[in-house]
């Protein structure tokens, strides 16, 4: 941009989970910069997830001795306040000022008062398309914000909005449940090289301090509750595969308690993530809490890739 000398672009985590990138630029001939002006610039070449969400205009940028950027000396960016602008005249506006607020976790937004300005970027604003799908039923995307950041300009573009798509809601089973192509895929080779521990994925916790076991043990019954998957088996009828979801009642996933010296933890950790699995017949998911004294445990779930994959670790 003509108006710019130089610019750098940090990923900053001043506040604790919110990651957001920033923006320190150096104006040409000390030319006045505006938040609004650079996304917009930058908008228009950029995908939204790339657009920085604070600018910070500096006379230059710091230098070590060895003339690097000092990065630890750049300043954090200062979060715009919520201005005392034009208020909401519709119902529209007044929901959106309130879902603008509560994901910027501002007490109160102003029509004219800028989503990035104030903090927002690109994370939160898929949050934000999330909750107007939700609350206004409307669908619209992540660049619809960037392009219209305010309330004002927002609620006008909702006009053309598509109505959001229907809930997803239960449909009718049939008696025997087919599998997935993914699941036929590791059905059969868990069928053809027999049970093993080709396809697990472990997830390994350390918890130190007090531990209530039993507030452990239900909060693993209640994960199996909810995801049907993870107390599934798959046998087969006339060599066809098919689901068996099992009731909880029926099966045990209890965490197994097993007393570990810690010097032999490696050893233990490597047998428990081992474990074997047959798909037919054994729930696909095992733990192992592994006390190493009175406030030291690991816990160890082990989940069959026909349950789970990485992304699955995280929920």
């Amino acid at each position: 941009m003509p108006s710019v000398t130089t610019a750098l672009v940090l990923l900053r985590e001043d506040r604790p989970g919110d990651n957001q990138l920033v923006a320190y630029v150096v104006p040409a001939n000390n030319t006045p910069l505006h938040h609004d002006t650079l996304a917009t610039e930058l908008g228009r070449s950029l995908p939204p997830y790339m657009v920085p969400s604070a600018f910070v205009a500096l006379e230059a940028l710091p230098l070590t001795t060895n003339g690097k950027i000092d990065l630890a000396a750049l300043p954090a960016p200062e979060v715009a306040t919520a201005s005392e602008s034009r208020r909401p005249k519709t119902a529209r506006e007044e929901i959106l000022c309130g879902l603008f607020a509560g994901i910027l976790g501002v007490h109160q937004v102003a029509v004219h008062d800028n989503f990035f300005a104030l903090g927002g970027h690109s994370l939160l604003a898929t949050r934000l398309v999330s909750r107007i799908r939700t609350v206004l039923g409307a669908e619209t995307e992540v660049r619809t914000l960037f392009e219209h950041p305010t309330v004002a300009t927002l609620a006008t573009a909702l006009d053309t909005a598509d109505q959001a798509r229907p809930a997803l809601l239960p449909e009718p089973r049939p008696e025997e449940l087919p599998l997935s192509y993914a699941q036929q895929r590791l059905w059969f080779l868990n069928r053809f090289e027999g049970p093993s521990s080709t396809y697990n994925v472990p997830l390994v916790l350390r918890l130190d301090g007090v531990l209530d076991t039993e507030a452990l043990g239900s909060a693993i019954a209640d994960l199996v509750e909810r995801h049907e998957t993870l107390r599934t088996v798959y046998p087969e009828t006339n060599g066809v595969a098919r689901q068996l979801i099992l009731d909880t009642s029926a099966i045990d996933v209890a965490p197994r308690l097993q007393e570990v010296d810690p010097a032999e933890l490696d050893t233990v950790l490597s047998a428990a993530v081992s474990h074997s699995f047959d798909v037919a017949s054994d729930v696909p998911v095992r733990a192992s809490l592994l006390r190493l004294g009175a406030q030291a445990h690991v816990l160890v779930l082990v989940v069959h890739h026909i349950a789970a994959d990485g992304w699955s670790l995280a929920p």
